[in-house]
C-alpha cells in the first residue's frame, strides 16, 4: 500500500511554510543527546499507540551505538571513529496516519500533547537521518522509507526537509521502525558521540524516562542499548526490572493560578481557578541514588532545564538506608511543552511575574514556580512523618538563628528556606527580603518626617495631639526588629557598666583568686580592648559617646601606629630627630600609649588607664611627652596640633595633683580636674601645640557614663 498523494524519490514541499524561517526560529538544543532523546521518546510512544490495538503486545527499542575501527599501517594503532546511531523499535511503525504527520509542522493531532517539531533536532546534529518503517494495513505489512535533513539541496532549493523514497509490500512480517543518524554536522558533537558510554547512557535514559518505566514497571518493554564496532556487538547493556523502582505514594491536589493586581504592584491568588499537579515519590537505595531530589516531568519525561529545591531533606540524607526520588507531573506543565521538548517550559517565580507584568503593562493568570515549590514540598512533608521530623528540626533552628540576630519574625516566616540551605545562605536571604521591607518603611517614615513642617506649636489645642500622632505613627513605621536592637544595645550599654562596678569593688572570680593585680588591664580591655585598633567594637562611649565613630588603636607601639592603611610616624629620621629618640638608652618609638583616638585632621586624643591603686600624682606628665612625640615625629602628612589628654585613675588627691601642676583646676561637677591648656613645644621645624588634659577617676566615669545611659535603661524596663 502506498500513499497516492506522494511519488517515490520526491521531496515533500510544504506549502505555506518556509523552511529556513522556521529552522532558524527552533533553535538547537545544547542538549547533544536530545536527538536520541526525540527518538527514543517517538519509540515509546509508538509502543503505546500499538498496546491501544493490541495490549497483549511486547515492546521493544534498542539504541545502537556504531563506531568504525581503522588500523593505521605506519604506526599499527587504532582507531575508533563515530558511524551512526539507530533506534529500533517495533511500535506501530510510519503508517499513512502517522507519515502524514512527520511533514505537517506543528500537528497535535498525535496525541501525547506533541507537536511534531521534535524532529528539527535531527536536522540541526545530523546531515542526514534515515527512516525505514515497516506497518501493518488492510491485512498485510509495507515498508516506508524516508530521509530527513537541512541540507541546502533540501531546504534551500526544494523548501523541504523529507526526502520520500517510497513504500513497498514487505518481505519482513513484523513491526519495526529504523531511525539512523547519520555524519554530524559539528565536529564537537562527533567528538562527543565517539566518547559516549554506553553505561552512562543507560543511567541518562532510565532517569529521563524514569516516570515511564516507573508505570510500566510490571509490563516493562525490551529496552537495550548496543556497541557495535565495524558491525560486530562489542558490548550490550539491558533496562531491566531491577533498575527502575516501585512507587512507594503518590498524591494528587490542586495549585490555585496568581494573577497581577490591576495597578500592577501585587500578586495575588486566584481562588477560582486551579490545576492539578502529582507528586509520585519513590524510596531508592541511597547506594543506586546519588542525591534526594525534586524532578519535573513533561509527558512523562524529565525536564532537568525546571529546578524545584527540596526543602526539608538535604541532599545526600539517607534514611532506613533510603533516599527519595520525587516526580511532579500536572496537564499544565505538558500543555507548556513547546519546540525542543522540555526545552521551553517556562515557569515564572512571583517576582519575574511582577517584572513582567511592570515591563508589558500587562501578565496573563498562570501558575508560579513558588506556589509549586512550596505546595510540594508541603506535600512530601505530609507523605513522609520522617521528612517532617526534618523540617521540624530545622525550623528549631532557624528560630534559634531569628533570636540570635533578632531577626524579623514576619520577614522568615514569609521565605523558603530549604534544609540545604546554610547558616550563611538562610541569613544572607533574610537580609535580602529585609533590605525590600527597609526600603518600603523608610519612604513611608520620611513622609512622617516631611509632615513635621504643617505642625504648628503656637497652636495649644491641636499641636500637641498632633505630634504625639505623629510619634505613633513613626514608632510604627519602625520595624519591630530595630526596637528590639536599641533594646539590646541599651541593655549591653547597663550590663558593661555593671561588669565595670564588679571590678572596681573587685566582686569579679578572677580579682579573689590569689592571682597579682590586675585591675587596670582588666578596666582596659573592657573599654578598649588591648591590641585593638578598631573603636567601633569597643566601649569607649564610656568616656566619651562619639570616641568609637573615629580611627584609633589600644595597647599599640608608636612605630606600628597607623590611620588607614598609612603609617602614622615617620619610617626615617634625621640623625638630630634618631639621636633624640634613642637618647638615654630608649628608644621612644617602641612606647605603648594606652590608647590613641584620632578624631579629625590635626587632632588626637590620648588615653591613659592607671592602676586603681595608683597615685595619679606620679602620672601627670606621660600625656604630655606622647603628645610630644606625635606633634614632632608623625609623618608630614599627619600634623597633629591640637591634643585632648585623659588621664583615668582612682588614686586621685587633688591637693597632691596640684602640687605636681598647678595648672589643674577642679571641675564644679562630676568631680574631676582639668588643664585648660599645656604647651606641646614643637621641634625641627614644626610649630607649637596644644594639649586640653582632664584627671578623673572610674568611679566619675562610670557615674558619667551611667547618667548618660540611665534615662534609656528606665524606659526598657531595666
Amino acid at each position: 500500500m502506498r500513499n497516492m498523494e506522494l511519488h517515490d524519490n520526491t521531496y515533500i514541499k510544504t506549502e505555506g511554510l518556509l523552511w529556513e524561517g522556521v529552522l532558524k526560529s527552533v533553535a538547537k538544543s545544547p542538549n547533544k543527546l536530545q536527538p536520541i532523546f526525540e527518538a527514543v521518546t517517538n519509540s515509546l510512544e509508538a509502543l503505546a499507540l500499538l498496546k491501544r490495538q493490541n495490549p497483549k503486545s511486547v515492546g521493544k527499542v534498542i539504541i545502537e551505538l556504531h563506531y568504525t575501527k581503522t588500523l593505521f599501517s605506519d604506526t599499527e594503532e587504532s582507531k575508533i571513529g563515530f558511524d551512526r546511531i539507530v533506534i529500533k523499535d517495533n511500535g506501530i511503525g510510519f503508517d499513512n496516519e502517522n507519515f502524514d504527520r512527520v511533514f505537517r509542522y506543528k500537528d497535535i493531532r498525535k496525541g501525547f500533547n506533541n507537536r511534531g517539531s521534535g524532529r528539527l533536532q535531527f536536522l540541526h546534529y545530523f546531515d542526514k537521518t534515515q527512516i525505514a518503517s515497516i506497518f501493518y494495513s488492510e491485512g498485510e505489512y509495507w515498508q516506508r522509507d524516508f530521509v530527513l535533513s537541512k541540507a541546502k539541496r533540501f531546504v534551500t532549493d526544494n523548501n523541504a526537509t523529507i526526502y520520500y523514497i517510497g513504500t513497498k509490500s514487505s518481505d519482513i512480517q513484523g513491526l519495526e521502525t529504523i531511525v539512523s543518524f547519520l555524519t554530524p554536522l559539528d565536529d564537537k558533537d562527533q567528538s562527543f558521540y565517539e566518547e559516549l558510554d554506553i553505561q552512562e547512557l543507560k543511567e541518562i535514559i532510565i532517569n529521563r524516562y524514569m516516570m515511564i518505566l516507573c508505570s510500566q514497571r510490571d509490563n516493562l518493554p525490551e529496552i537495550r542499548i548496543d556497541k557495535y564496532i565495524n558491525s560486530e556487538l562489542k558490548e550490550s547493556t539491558p533496562i531491566t526490572v531491577d533498575d527502575i523502582p516501585e512507587l512507594d505514594k503518590q498524591i494528587t491536589f490542586g495549585i490555585n493560578y496568581s494573577k497581577i493586581s490591576k495597578d500592577l504592584k501585587r500578586v495575588e491568588k486566584d481562588y477560582t481557578h486551579s490545576e492539578n499537579f502529582t507528586v509520585s515519590a519513590y524510596k531508592i537505595g541511597f547506594d543506586k541514588l546519588k542525591h534526594n531530589s525534586i524532578k519535573v516531568t513533561s509527558k512523562n519525561e524529565v525536564i532537568e532545564n525546571i529546578k524545584i529545591r527540596l526543602e526539608n531533606l538535604k541532599n545526600d540524607d539517607f534514611i532506613d538506608n533510603k533516599r527519595y526520588l520525587f516526580f511532579i507531573s500536572s496537564p499544565y506543565i505538558d500543555e507548556l511543552d513547546g519546540d525542543v521538548r522540555g526545552d521551553d517550559i517556562i515557569f515564572l517565580t512571583k517576582t519575574e511575574y511582577k517584572k513582567n507584568a511592570k515591563e508589558y503593562g500587562y501578565a496573563g493568570d498562570q501558575i508560579l514556580l513558588d506556589d509549586v515549590e512550596e505546595q510540594v514540598n508541603d506535600k512530601i512533608s505530609l507523605m513522609y512523618d520522617e521528612i517532617k521530623k526534618k523540617a521540624e528540626d530545622k525550623v528549631e533552628e532557624i528560630k534559634k538563628l531569628t533570636e540570635m540576630f533578632l531577626l524579623r519574625e514576619e520577614v522568615v516566616q514569609e521565605l523558603r528556606i530549604s534544609i540545604n540551605d546554610s547558616n550563611d545562605k538562610i541569613l544572607e536571604k533574610i537580609y535580602a527580603a529585609d533590605a525590600k521591607i527597609v526600603a518600603n518603611q523608610d519612604a513611608e517614615i520620611k513622609n512622617i518626617i516631611d509632615s513635621l513642617e504643617s505642625l504648628n506649636p503656637a497652636n495649644k489645642d491641636e499641636y500637641q495631639e498632633n505630634f504625639e500622632k505623629l510619634v505613633t505613627d513613626l514608632v510604627c513605621n519602625i520595624p519591630l526588629q530595630d526596637r528590639t536592637t536599641l533594646s539590646r544595645y541599651v541593655a549591653r550599654r547597663k550590663l558593661v557598666l555593671d561588669l565595670y562596678d564588679k571590678i572596681l569593688d573587685n566582686k569579679l572570680t578572677v580579682q579573689y583568686e590569689g592571682r597579682r593585680n590586675n585591675d587596670e588591664s582588666l578596666l582596659h580591655n573592657l573599654i578598649f580592648r588591648q591590641k585593638s585598633d578598631n573603636p567601633s567594637d569597643s566601649d569607649l562611649w564610656i568616656i566619651n559617646e562619639d570616641f568609637i565613630y573615629f580611627n584609633g588603636c589600644s595597647e599599640t607601639r608608636l612605630c606600628d601606629v597607623k590611620i588607614g592603611n598609612e603609617n602614622f610616624f615617620k619610617d626615617e629620621f634625621s640623625e638630630k630627630e634618631e639621636e633624640y629618640l634613642r637618647s638615654l638608652g630608649e628608644n621612644r618609638m617602641e612606647e605603648r600609649p594606652d590608647i590613641l583616638v584620632f578624631p579629625d585632621e590635626g587632632k588626637c586624643i590620648i588615653i591613659e588607664l592607671k592602676n586603681p591603686n595608683r597615685n595619679i600624682g606620679l602620672h601627670l606628665n606621660e600625656i604630655t611627652h606622647y603628645a610630644s612625640l606625635i606633634r614632632n615625629f608623625t609623618a608630614d602628612n599627619f600634623q597633629i596640633d591640637t591634643f585632648y589628654g585623659y588621664l583615668i585613675g582612682e588614686g586621685i588627691n587633688q591637693q597632691d595633683v596640684r602640687t605636681y601642676d598647678g595648672d589643674f583646676k577642679a571641675a564644679y561637677q562630676f568631680d574631676y580636674m582639668f588643664r585648660p591648656a599645656k604647651t606641646i613645644p614643637g621641634e625641627y621645624g614644626r610649630k607649637d601645640g596644644s594639649l586640653y588634659t582632664e584627671i578623673l577617676s572610674y568611679r566619675t566615669l562610670h557615674e558619667r557614663a551611667s547618667r548618660r545611659n540611665d534615662i534609656f535603661i528606665k524606659k526598657i524596663g531595666l
